[in-house]
């Protein structure tokens, strides 16, 4: 069970501004950078429907986030909601989605976006095994950086957060006055299950906003500031992404499938010529690199704290006898990364990505609906989703719907990937109530 906040001697500081920052932040990852060319080549225009579609879900999440963050409100998220209501084996299977379904396999779509990107310019990259050999240098840079310290990842992440997001704002400001509206008309509606799957891909842009919520227990006031933290920075998200979306097609039109790699890249090079271009190019490069480094620096101590408590197994909480950091967390996530890089396209790997955090939320609504079924001390002073079950009843049905688009292989994949967590699960539930008798 997750510790109260009066246990963990956490100080509440973050207020609405800090939280809605930090889910933009979050949100607002590399993968908008490649997206708006895979989502405009099968929509065509169509494709700011998907996007609202995207943003109407996510908001139905994101309010019964809202809700039950103010009546769990120790840290942990996603885990700690589950685990709350539904018990140690949900808890156990949501972090193992979280780290092994979004996080690894999330990077290792990201690091496939910096080598397109970076084959535009030099075709070489476009050879397997000199990826793969940018993926190791990358990533063991990486991992050298993180074991030395986390300051040191701290200090890298600041500035790549500025170098994502000035460019983006840049293409909505200049390529505003460059869009052809002609663009923006569609001749036919896309078809249902092309919308799905469409929609399917494009919600890896939108995922991501609950690692914001992790600082539940330092959230001053959360009753008031998680839902309107949520709603202020999930608004701000889809109005980036919808004006985005536009200039792009707007300004390339069918010529989107062209620079289906680089779209952005593309419009950069209307917008100031060639350098444009490159300068974007660059750019989406070192932001999917700042997503990695962020996982990376991230997630392994999840990993290590997880292990602690029993959720992964004892030796990723080792620490390092000299630099003082969980390296072999550190090693082995960021192993994991290397391999499925390897072995995935971006549009592959954030499929599957795609798949492991819609679960995660579709068991995060669940357990909303549960906990509001339950009586509770002071449920007056916690935010409660408006409109009855509406909305956590649309967030499910529009999850499910989304799931569905899954190939049969996906599907496979993971029902497979939660067989062997449930058999952990188990084996190290054995092991330690053996050593409880002993």
């Amino acid at each position: 069970m997750p510790h109260t906040n009066k246990e963990e001697g956490l100080k509440r500081v973050i207020g609405v501004t800090g939280l809605s920052l930090n889910i933009i932040n979050v949100t607002v990852g590399a993968g908008i950078f490649a997206l708006p060319a895979i989502v405009g080549i099968e929509l065509g225009a169509f494709s700011i429907f998907a996007y609202l579609f995207c943003g109407i879900m996510m908001a139905a999440i994101m309010l019964c986030y809202a809700e039950i963050g103010t009546r769990i409100t120790s840290s942990g998220g996603s885990y700690a909601y589950v685990e709350n209501v539904f018990g140690d084996y949900a808890g156990f299977i949501v972090s193992w989605l979280a780290v092994f379904g979004w996080s690894i396999l999330g990077s290792a779509a990201l690091m496939n976006v910096i080598a397109d990107s970076l084959a535009i310019i030099f075709p070489i990259f476009l050879n397997p095994w000199i990826r793969g050999l940018l993926y190791f240098i990358l990533i063991g840079f990486l991992v050298l950086t993180n074991i030395r310290g986390a300051k040191q990842g701290v200090a890298f992440i600041k500035g790549i957060t500025f170098i994502k997001l000035l460019p983006l704002f840049a293409i909505i400001i200049f390529g505003f006055g460059l869009i052809n509206t002609d663009n923006l008309h569609w001749e036919h509606l896309p078809s249902l299950n092309s919308f799905s799957n469409t929609t399917l891909i494009l919600f890896f842009a939108f995922a991501g906003f609950e690692t914001a919520l992790g600082v539940s227990g330092e959230i001053k006031n959360p009753q008031r500031t998680i839902p309107l933290g949520i709603l202020f920075g999930g608004g701000l998200v889809l109005i980036l992404y919808l004006l985005l979306q536009t200039v792009t097609q707007g300004v390339l039109g069918a010529e989107i499938g062209v620079v289906s790699e680089a779209p952005l890249a593309a419009v950069a090079e209307r917008i100031i010529g060639p350098i444009g271009g490159t300068i974007l190019i660059i750019a989406a490069a070192i932001s999917c690199f700042g997503a990695v480094s962020t996982d990376i620096l991230n997630t392994p101590r999840v990993i290590f704290a997880g292990s602690a408590d029993g959720l992964f197994p004892k030796f990723l909480s080792k620490i390092h006898p000299k630099f003082a950091t969980p390296y072999w967390s550190i090693s082995c996530f960021a192993g994991l990364i290397f391999v499925f890089a390897n072995y995935g396209s971006f549009k592959q790997l954030a499929l599957l990505a795609s798949a492991a955090i819609l679960l995660i939320y579709l068991l995060v609504v669940l357990a909303t609906i549960s906990l509001r079924m339950k009586k509770q001390e002071n449920v007056e002073k916690s935010f409660k989703v408006p409109g009855g079950l509406v909305i956590p009843i649309f967030g499910i049905g529009s999850i499910i719907w989304l799931l569905t688009s899954l190939s049969k292989g996906e599907v496979v994949a993971t029902l497979i990937f939660i067989g062997i967590v449930s058999v952990i699960y188990l084996v190290m539930k054995w092991i330690k109530n053996k050593y409880k008798k002993q």
